[in-house]
């Protein structure tokens, strides 16, 4: 059966990574002549990209997948992607769901719903991950309603850190051919996108399995040479890559943004140890000296786990003297959540969840104090913002958008900006909690 006029709509759940293939799986969508809803709207075939990075995120995939059929009792039910990978025998079992599409099927999306279509019957495209397979072929040609692309470049983890599924969801690491991503940047450029954000499920890791002699620097350094790409940054790094000369030649590229997000989980080295985290904190003192000594006021954000199995009151205190010390701008905390198929999950001394509420509390507390301190400093100096939308309901005009170091910025202007880089004078910080400038 053709998808002309049949109406799709898709929902993302998780990270960055997921929002790529889902800009892909709505080009094939479109391509295929399907028309894209809002997924408010009652729409033929209901996709939900899911996520397995926490038991909170599955319940939260299968209420995306629920509340498809309420609102269309006779809508096509997808679930894609990792608990689609990870959990497709709870998934078979549930009435509500018509196919299951796990990574490295997405790809075939049109040929799955046009054989579903025919006979109407549960499918299950899953395929095993745990070793020998290929990249899966994506690929965006226009955005749907972004100024910045996410550009996968690599898929799957060999990590295996003891809290997370990622591994098994993912499988093990595999890189897109350099030329495919090259090619793909430069078409969005021509289609008037100027932010590049790249990203995957352990991006440093890129090219390892290529046998080319190519790696993430490299790849950086050669984006950089596209004409139209105004600027390109990392989603993630592992503090590994962060060398004085990896930084060095990211410094003469002129369009990457100082902008690193570093993902810590802990500044205790005991609890580091049990995560199976392949770093000291010794070693991200280093790394944080070469990149502040690199660039002027760099944006060094974070992700952090408290109440991670045996941590002590005394570890607790350790991690937080080591993110005082740090003084980073942004931490995204995280209170532990077992994850079933985990090794963490096992773990003897779990920590209960008012006391991993009252550690998560002091942290996030911590996190406004740097925060805002990050953004005073910004005051009075003058930033390009690439403006994104005008703010919905503004009866000033204003536009919002971020600087290079991510901050986001709004300023007033009588003219439409969106998708424009302008020059902002940074004069204060809004209740709203963004800064704002004068053009």
């Amino acid at each position: 059966m053709s998808l002309d006029n049949v109406k799709a709509a898709i929902v993302t759940l998780g990270c960055k990574v997921n929002q790529y293939e889902s800009d892909a799986m709505f080009d094939m969508l479109t391509n295929a002549g399907a028309r894209i809803v809002n997924p408010k709207e009652g729409a033929d075939v209901y996709i939900v990209n899911t996520c397995s990075v926490t038991n909170i995120a599955e319940r939260k995939s299968r209420q995306m997948l629920h509340r498809a059929k309420k609102l269309n009792p006779d809508t096509v039910v997808a679930a894609v992607g990792c608990y689609a990978q990870v959990g497709k025998e709870e998934l078979e079992k549930d009435p509500l769901i018509d196919l299951i599409i796990g990574n490295n099927k997405k790809k075939d999306l049109i040929s799955i719903l046009e054989t579903y279509f025919e006979d109407r019957r549960q499918e299950t495209e899953v395929v095993d991950l745990s070793s020998g397979s290929e990249y899966e072929a994506l690929h965006v040609s226009h955005l749907n309603e972004h100024t910045r692309a996410y550009i996968k470049v690599q898929d799957g983890c060999n990590q295996f850190c003891s809290y997370c599924i990622i591994p098994y969801a993912r499988g093990r690491v595999r890189s897109r051919a350099m030329e495919d991503i090259l090619e793909e940047i430069r078409e969005l450029s021509e289609n008037g996108c100027q932010e590049f954000v790249i990203t995957g499920i352990h991006v440093c890791s890129y090219g390892t399995d290529l046998n080319e002699g190519k790696d993430l620097i490299d790849l950086l350094e050669e984006i950089g040479t596209i004409s139209g790409v105004k600027r390109i940054r990392l989603g993630s790094l592992e503090p590994g890559i962060i060398t004085e000369e990896s930084v060095n030649r990211l410094k003469n590229i002129e369009q990457f943004c100082p902008h690193f997000h570093l993902s810590l989980q802990s500044g205790c080295d005991e609890t580091l140890k049990r995560m199976n985290r392949k770093y000291t904190t010794e070693e991200i003192r280093e790394k944080i000296r070469i990149l502040r000594d690199a660039y002027d006021q760099p944006a060094l954000t974070t992700d952090i786990i408290v109440g991670f199995p045996g941590e002590t009151p005394e570890e607790f205190e350790t991690t937080k003297r080591f993110l005082e010390e740090i003084n980073l701008y942004e931490m995204h905390v995280f209170k532990y959540s077992k994850r079933k198929g985990t090794r963490a999950a096992v773990m003897e001394d779990q920590v209960d969840d008012q006391e991993k509420a009252r550690r998560s509390s002091i942290l996030i507390a911590m996190n406004e104090t740097h925060k805002r301190a990050f953004e005073q400093a910004q005051i009075g100096t003058d930033r390009d913002v690439l403006i994104e939308e005008k703010l919905k309901h503004s009866a000033e005009n204003l536009y919002v958008g971020h600087t290079r170091e991510y901050v986001k910025v709004a300023v007033k202007s009588r003219e439409p900006l969106e998708n424009q880089i302008v020059r902002a004078h940074l004069t204060g910080i809004s209740e709203d909690g963004y800064m704002t400038g004068n053009l």
